[in-house]
């Protein structure tokens, strides 16, 4: 019998986070941003993981001048401080914090239908 040559161990994202320097290694900037379905076609944005040098009432402030909706900051006995917004502002705050705040890494937790297939999208921005 002939022996087998190919038995080494391989790991095909040894070298994935290679270069990946934008955030310093053991920091976790992950930002969740989740909708809930309420009655009918109204839907809740929530927003969890906001650094907490960050001041959450001056981003709700933002958000609801820039967006044109209503939101506030709730404390969640689970996850500390989370900003709740009227309707579905997913896209519209990956745009903002990718526009206006440091490095961050995010996750999008989509939970419709139609964007299952979008499903723990990642965004990485621009170094400046």
């Amino acid at each position: 019998m002939s022996s087998i040559q190919n038995l080494k161990s391989f790991d095909p994202f040894a070298d994935a986070t290679k270069g990946d320097n934008l955030l310093p290694s053991g920091t976790e900037d992950k930002i969740h941003i989740r909708i809930q379905q309420r009655n009918g076609r109204k839907t809740l944005t929530t927003v969890q993981g906001i650094a907490t040098d960050y001041d959450k009432k001056k981003l709700v402030k933002a958000f609801k001048k820039k967006f044109a909706c209503n939101g506030t900051v709730i404390e969640h006995p689970e996850y500390g401080e989370v900003i709740q917004l009227q309707g579905d502002q997913r896209k519209n705050i990956c745009q903002f914090l990718l526009e206006s705040h440091r490095q961050v890494e995010i996750y999008e937790n989509l939970y419709t239908k139609q964007a299952r297939k979008n499903c723990h999208k990642t965004l990485h921005p621009t170094a400046s």
